[in-house]
């Protein structure tokens, strides 16, 4: 196709790898099908062939006919056009917040649901730093060693959802958030110095607020209650509470009180056995020097 003179190379599925439907998210595919299908209507309303569609919004007609037919994931730019080329009146690029949201995962979905919900997070971790607090250059470097690997397209897919979550620092009013972090995670280089500098003073940032406590284990610590692994407790406003072990119930998901109690414990007792917040800051500002 020429437009102004140049000829257009068409999208195809071999352009887009990693924007398939995840067909065990019911959701997720609901969503999909219902984008494809209002596409559809619109395209078949104005008279338009899927061909000739396609090659107005700079896709193949084949990938037309899977995003149509709910089998992919289309991109918020096809959205966009297509609002345009079927004078759709901004129907269908309205609809790219729930398209955005089926690109992230199920269980990070599910996951950013909670932590939008909770008034307390509290978080240990030992092998990395913890999502929450992760600059998009160090996710980017952690999905980036990751195997199988990801496609470029797959890590900007997990970084984003990632990205999506930090949304909770701020939130009004702020829920209380407290992290204890094994020294080692703050230690090593992921991504490189200049990686690793900006993630150090991420950290400085995020623990200057009020709402939010960062604390360190020092891995010249013999013995604390951590060693079972990541611990994860959400408080939400009814009183209700989530928590996930790695250490403990499978790693599964846990809303049991006394299961819930048991990993309160365990979590309390790790942060008094943390450095304070202060004296976190002023080691994570000696690494930060030494960087």
């Amino acid at each position: 196709m020429s437009v102004d003179g140049e000829v257009r190379r068409l999208r195809t599925e071999a352009d887009e790898p990693g924007w398939e439907v995840d067909p065990d998210d019911e959701w997720g595919v609901a969503v999909v099908a219902t984008v494809g299908r209002q596409v559809k209507l619109r395209r078949e309303a104005v008279g338009m062939r899927a061909g000739e569609f396609g090659r107005a919004v700079g896709y193949g007609e084949d990938l037309v006919y899977k995003i149509e037919s709910g089998k992919r994931i289309p991109r918020p730019e096809f959205l966009d056009r297509a609002d345009e080329v079927l004078d759709a009146g901004g129907l269908l690029a309205a609809m790219k917040e729930d398209v955005a949201k089926v690109r992230y995962p199920k269980k990070v979905r599910d996951l950013a649901d909670m932590e939008a919900r909770a008034v307390e997070i509290g978080v240990y971790e030992n092998s990395n730093i913890a999502g929450l607090l992760q600059t998009e250059e160090h996710m980017a470097a952690l999905f980036g060693v990751w195997l199988p690997a990801y496609s470029d397209e797959e890590t900007e897919r997990m970084v984003a959802a990632r990205m999506a979550r930090r949304s909770i620092f701020q939130r009004s009013p702020a829920p209380t958030l407290s992290f204890v972090q094994e020294e080692a995670t703050l230690r090593r280089p992921v991504g490189g110095r200049l990686v690793w500098r900006r993630q150090l003073e991420r950290l400085l940032e995020l623990g200057a607020l009020r709402n939010v406590s960062i604390q360190v284990m020092p891995t010249e610590t013999e013995d604390h209650f951590g060693t079972g692994g990541l611990i994860e407790v959400l408080k939400f406003p009814d009183g209700t509470e989530v928590g996930r072990s790695e250490g403990a119930f499978n790693g599964r998901p846990v809303t049991d009180p006394k299961q819930i109690r048991i990993l309160d414990q365990r979590y309390n007792m790790i942060r008094a056995q943390a450095l304070t917040p202060r004296e976190s800051r002023a080691l994570i500002e000696q690494m930060l020097g030494e960087t």
